[in-house]
Parts: structure tokens; sequence; C-alpha cells
């Protein structure tokens, strides 16, 4: 089964299961100077629609926004919404993961802060984890493997 994982933001990890192997990453959606705030969704479908195309998904899975309010919500509401668009157009299953779920999956405590998610990352795959939003995606992925494909071989790409 081929996945993809998303913890969205303006600096996005991802983690990606393709014909059995793992591999992973971060993108930034920074916004340059004069840009329109808009020009950051525009940015994120074209970077989505290629993931999509590389990587040939039967699930997405993405961590769920929180409402904190603010340009953040707004942020990550309006890229789960284009998750979510594309998927559907695709018709790919997407789902999306809460964040005290995934910390209990990856920590054992739904409470975990970011040092201790990025501490587990490490100590699971025992290769250099770029950050947090990496080491989410990446126990993202983990956690949809289990639940959706639990003998899935999955292997790391060499890089």
């Amino acid at each position: 089964m081929n996945i993809l994982a998303i913890d969205p933001g303006t600096r996005l990890g991802w983690s990606s299961l393709f014909k059995g192997y793992v591999e992973s990453g971060v993108h930034e959606f920074r916004l340059d100077r004069g840009d329109s705030p808009g020009i950051r969704f525009l940015r994120f479908r074209a970077w989505l629609v290629d993931m999509l195309a590389m990587t040939n998904p039967e699930l997405v899975v993405f961590e769920r926004p929180h409402m904190r309010g603010g340009y953040a919500t707004d942020l990550l509401v309006g890229l789960v919404t284009r998750i979510q668009e594309e998927c559907a157009a695709r018709r790919i299953e997407c789902e999306a993961i809460h964040s005290a779920t995934l910390k209990k999956h990856a920590t054992g405590s739904g409470r975990a802060d970011k040092a201790a998610m990025l501490k587990s990352a490490r100590e699971e795959w025992g290769k250099h984890i770029t950050d947090d939003n990496e080491a989410d995606a990446r126990w993202i992925l983990d956690w949809a493997i289990k639940k959706y494909a639990p003998g899935e071989k999955a292997e790391e790409k060499e890089q």
C-alpha cells in the first residue's frame, strides 16, 4: 500500500511509503517580501500535486489542525482543505490524526512535546531526522502503516 503522510505547516514535514520504501523530509512554504498570502496555498497545491503523482498513494494521512485562532489556524485549515480537495479529485482516501493520538503512538504520552517527538523518531529510525516536522510526518506514516497495512514491509530508501 502506498501512503503519503503530511504534517502541515509553513515548514511542512512529509513521509511516504512507496513500493515498500520509506522516504521523508521537510518543505518550506515561506512568503517572500511582497508575496500575497494566497501564494503560499498555490505553492502548496503545486507541491502536493507533484507528491501525489510521485508517490501514487492509496491513502493520505495528515495531522488535524488545532483551532488556536488567528493566522496559524487560517493557514492550517487552508492547507488541509487543499489536501482534501486534491484527494477527492483523485479518489484517494484521506484521514486526519489528532495530535494527542499521534503523540501517544510515538512516545506513550498524548502530551509529549516537540523535543520528545523528535527524540523518539531518532531512536526509532536510527537516522538523522531533520526536525520535529519530519519526525511528526514519520510518526504519522508509522501510525497509518500499523492501522491500514499492518503486514507491510517498509525499508528506508537509500539516499
